[in-house]
């Protein structure tokens, strides 16, 4: 095994563990040589990558970025990336996957952004070019927008551990949140009848 491969793997075991801590512990029992311990690595090992706990912190943002980066791709190839309203669906059921993170990690992640707002600067950028696309694909750009921010306010407040419906009501909620053919029908009902005139006798 190359240094590059073996360094790579040490700094993915450093961020396994940090993850394993926060979640069993709580973020306060974060630290360097707990790290160290959970993963095997030794003090040095683990400095070697991360200089400091808000080293390690920035670094799982960036992993859960990109984990659930990941899960958006596979999830647009699996329905197809030129059905309807593709991009919206996606972000949606990414945003009901990443409920499953352990809560504890998400507030290990708000504590640092409250430190340095600036950790987030990529994340609001991409957030600003995905709205886009979402107002860009859809038939009904604000009840797009509604939808997303809906599925937002239910992601946020299940990981603050504030949202007052149960699971499985949430679940439910994001099933309809996600079912754009019950949407389309309000949409379409939700139109002037003047408007609905004027395509029936174009038709």
């Amino acid at each position: 095994m190359d240094n590059a491969t073996r360094s790579e793997r040490s700094r993915a075991a450093a961020i396994q563990a940090a993850l394993a801590i926060i979640a069993r512990d709580g973020p306060g029992r974060l630290t360097l040589d707990a790290i160290a311990r959970e993963s095997g690595i030794s003090k040095g090992g683990v400095m070697h990558h991360f200089r400091t706990k808000g080293a390690v912190v920035t670094a799982l943002l960036e992993h859960l970025t990109e984990r659930f980066g990941k899960f958006t791709e596979d999830y647009l190839a699996g329905i197809g990336p030129d059905k309807p309203g593709a991009i919206l669906e996606a972000q949606i059921a990414t945003l009901r996957e990443s409920i499953a993170t352990p809560h504890s990690a998400f507030l290990a992640i708000l504590g640092a952004v409250a430190e340095n707002p600036e950790l987030l600067a990529p994340n609001r950028d991409k957030d600003i070019e995905t709205l886009e696309v979402v107002r860009a694909e859809a038939a009904d750009p604000d009840l797009a927008v509604l939808r997303l921010m809906a599925a937002r306010g239910l992601h946020l407040m299940s990981l603050l551990g504030i949202c007052p419906v149960s699971a499985e009501e949430r679940d439910r909620l994001f099933d309809r949140l996600l079912d754009d053919a019950r949407w389309s029908a309000l949409s379409e009902t939700a139109k002037p009848a003047s408007s609905r005139g004027r395509k029936r006798g174009a038709a």
